[in-house]
């Protein structure tokens, strides 16, 4: 891919994009889902992504929606991928995050963060990202689960 400058315009959606993220009700919703959210079997993330009831349902989809909203606005066009990928690096650890459960995920929510996965399968910058990520989970579960074996697959 020939590397292209940002726009103006570019810059101004990334802004944007990153105002949002700091709305109250967000900063909750992302806090608790990069946080305190670490599902270790498809069952324990289905309790919560698939159960209205749970409390913790709305911050899920808040979150996911987000990230997935700005992955398809680099995929459609809409804002450049270099700086997309350069300013954000939560979505990529959300998909890295869940990347041990993922099979099992989509075969129930066949739409789980495919446009994320697509950014990764489709820009190398957005793969690099991804996979600093993955490594980035797995230490951390690592250190926060030492008694659970798991493996980045």
């Amino acid at each position: 891919m020939e590397r292209m400058l940002a726009t103006p315009a570019d810059a101004e959606i990334i802004l944007k994009f990153y105002e949002l993220r700091t709305e109250t009700l967000m900063r909750q919703a992302r806090a608790w889902m990069t946080g305190e959210f670490w599902p270790n079997t498809a069952e324990e993330f289905f309790s919560v992504a698939q159960n209205g009831a749970d409390p913790h349902n709305a911050f899920f989809r808040q979150v996911i929606t987000y990230w997935e909203m700005g992955a398809a606005m680099v995929l459609h066009g809409a804002v450049s991928a270099e700086l997309y990928v350069d300013c954000n690096a939560e979505g990529f650890f959300l998909l890295a995050k869940f990347a041990h459960i993922l099979e099992p995920i989509r075969e129930k929510m066949p739409t789980f963060m495919n446009k994320t996965s697509e950014l990764v399968n489709r820009f190398t910058a957005a793969s690099a990202r991804y996979e600093g990520a993955l490594k980035s989970v797995e230490a951390r579960r690592r250190k926060f689960q030492p008694s659970q074996e798991w493996h980045v697959r």
